[in-house]
């Protein structure tokens, strides 16, 4: 197909930064550059993850990410004009955006032409992915207004799917379309984990903030007799407050901070399990990416995501200071670091266990292949 008989498509997003969405749309953007001339369109200019050189960048704004709330509020209304004037100056068929302000902009878009598809995509648990009172409160007027002057939604669970229709009143179609993700070309071999580890290496990733709670891992191998090494990937606020708990709990011999990696795989494959430990998800892009590697994983039962990769998303009941057994991964309670204490100890003592789950991983995780995701994001784009 010629260039010319392309439909002009865009993608509307905050910025290419080290974030689950903006994984999913360097990923996306690798597909649809075959079948779309497309357009990035990110309000600020951070790159964190590749862009295919065949995809146009257009970058609204030259000030920096890290800006107050004021100034922001301003850029706010540039970016609506800016937006509407690149839509109707290139052609744009189709506006796809990203995440809650760029999904806004497209209601707007949608509601001053005619000739644009506006889809729109929800990565977060919208009622647990607000930060304050008043930013729910603005989400509950603002979503309904906006989102529903969209053609179509589409996000990465179910449980966000039915949260925005009984909690924020979205009524356009939506679809469930998972995260996609790149089969690595190394994976553990299952059959190494059968042996006997004095201290089992055990894994997470991810910013160090509250929602992800990595304190409640620490907890749990403070609360256990058995040993282990764990590594603990990513930065943020909580660091300093991490590492001061670790020192607390006299476990500086077993538990590292190792701030922000490029090469994640390669601590991924020298680890025998991965741990997620939220208190909320849109779809964990680090637990999927886990089991595709070839680790036995635990996570929270949190929404969203972990129920779905795991089990299925089939209902549960686990109890205080217990752990489920799912068809993908062993799960536990929000915050239960008990029950995760007995999760980790339980693939310590069963070797047997690490190799089914390992193998097991693998194959949930070809089901998120780039390929098939694709396919269907594709066709839900044109019908």
């Amino acid at each position: 197909m010629s260039p010319n008989s392309k439909q002009n498509i865009s993608i509307l997003c905050i910025s290419l930064g080290s974030g689950g969405a903006e994984k999913v749309i360097s990923l996306l953007l690798k597909k649809l550059i075959s079948d779309y001339n497309v357009t990035l369109v990110m309000f600020y200019d951070v790159i964190h993850f590749p862009v295919p050189k065949e995809a146009k960048i257009v970058v609204l704004s030259n000030k920096g990410i890290d800006r107050s709330f004021f100034p922001k509020i301003t850029d706010a209304f540039k970016f609506i004009i800016q937006y509407y004037r690149f839509v109707k100056t290139n052609n744009i068929t189709i506006s796809i955006s990203f995440l809650a302000f760029p999904n806004l902009i497209n209601g707007m878009i949608s509601m001053l032409t005619k000739n644009v598809k506006t889809i729109i995509s929800e990565r977060g648990f919208p009622s647990d992915n607000v930060t304050s009172k008043l930013s729910f409160y603005i989400s509950k007027v603002f979503y309904p207004i906006f989102y529903n002057r969209c053609d179509a939604l589409f996000s990465n669970s179910v449980h966000i799917n039915r949260d925005l229709k009984e909690n924020f009143d979205v009524n356009i179609p939506m679809e469930v379309i998972y995260n996609p993700i790149e089969i690595p070309g190394q994976t553990i071999d299952s059959s190494t984990l059968i042996r006997p580890f004095n201290a089992l290496n055990i894994i997470t990733a991810g910013t160090l903030n509250k929602r992800k709670n990595q304190i409640m891992v620490v907890r749990a191998l403070k609360a256990s007799s058995l040993k282990y090494k764990f590594l603990i990937l990513g930065a943020g606020e909580l660091q300093g407050y991490l590492q001061e708990e670790i020192r607390n709990f006299q476990l500086n011999d077993s538990i590292f901070l190792k701030g922000k990696v490029k090469n994640v795989n390669d601590y991924l494959l020298n680890s025998q399990c991965f741990v997620l430990s939220s208190f909320t998800e849109g779809f964990p892009n680090a637990l999927i990416e886990a089991m595709a590697i070839g680790l036995p994983s635990i996570s929270t039962n949190c929404l969203s995501g972990p129920l779905e990769l795991l089990n299925e998303n089939k209902e549960i009941n686990i109890e205080d200071g217990e752990y489920f057994i799912g068809k993908y991964g062993l799960l536990v309670n929000n915050d239960d670091h008990i029950g995760l204490s007995k999760a980790l100890d339980y693939f310590h003592s069963n070797p047997e266990e690490r190799v089914r789950f390992s193998i097991l991983g693998v194959q949930r995780a070809k089901e998120y292949r780039l390929d098939s995701i694709y396919t269907k994001f594709n066709h839900f784009i044109q019908n």
